[in-house]
């Protein structure tokens, strides 16, 4: 990313040239910038813009295809000197993981078991994408791990994000359980 950063003959820089100049490691990549926005609290709706290409993005890679996203979110770009801005805060932090990423336990990030590791992030994904106050920070860390690990075909980091994610869908899981609850008991006190 930081070739396309550095490349000040393009007055713009999009998903779709993030996509082709990954290659391989596309999915990773892409998970990443969808996913790690959402750790953070972020403005209500963000999940749902952010949310829809990991959905995309998550399903083709549980079903074995090459990462593709539709032209409406390929073609969406920003100037190149802000991309490089967002490379630059983000790059202390991609080097710091980085430092603790090398590849070992490679089969868990090449088929079949990238399929499986696709399937657990299109169910994170699809809760991402619900429009849940806060529901979103466990959901983005479990991709953001699995996304590390899957980029630098380290599986001990997609390990990490499993486990992330078991704890993501019990919590949700749980929130949206108790509020079905609440929900239904008010009713309940409403009706009497």
């Amino acid at each position: 990313m930081s070739e396309l950063a550095d490349d000040t003959a393009r007055e713009r820089i999009s998903v779709g040239d993030i996509l082709a100049a990954m290659g391989d490691r596309a999915f990773g990549a892409l998970m990443l910038i969808f996913a790690l926005p959402n750790i953070l609290p972020t403005p209500p709706g963000t999940s749902a813009i952010l949310g829809a290409p990991l959905v995309v993005l998550t399903a083709q890679m549980t079903v074995g295809l090459k990462p593709w996203l539709p032209q409406v979110i390929s073609n969406r770009s920003m100037l190149t000197k802000d991309f490089a801005a967002i490379v630059g805060r983000l790059q202390p932090w991609l080097q710091r993981a980085e430092r603790l990423l090398r590849p070992r336990m490679s089969y868990l990030t090449t088929p079949p078991a990238e399929y499986f590791v696709g399937a657990v992030c299109l169910v994170l994904a699809v809760i991402l994408f619900l429009p849940m106050p806060l529901g979103n920070i466990l959901p983005a860390l479990a991709i953001s791990l699995a996304a590390f690990g899957i980029l630098e075909r380290d599986g001990a980091w997609v390990i990490a994000g499993l486990i992330f994610a078991v704890v993501a869908i019990i919590v949700v899981g749980g929130a949206i359980v108790a509020a079905t609850l609440a929900f239904l008991l008010l009713l309940r006190q409403f009706m009497l």
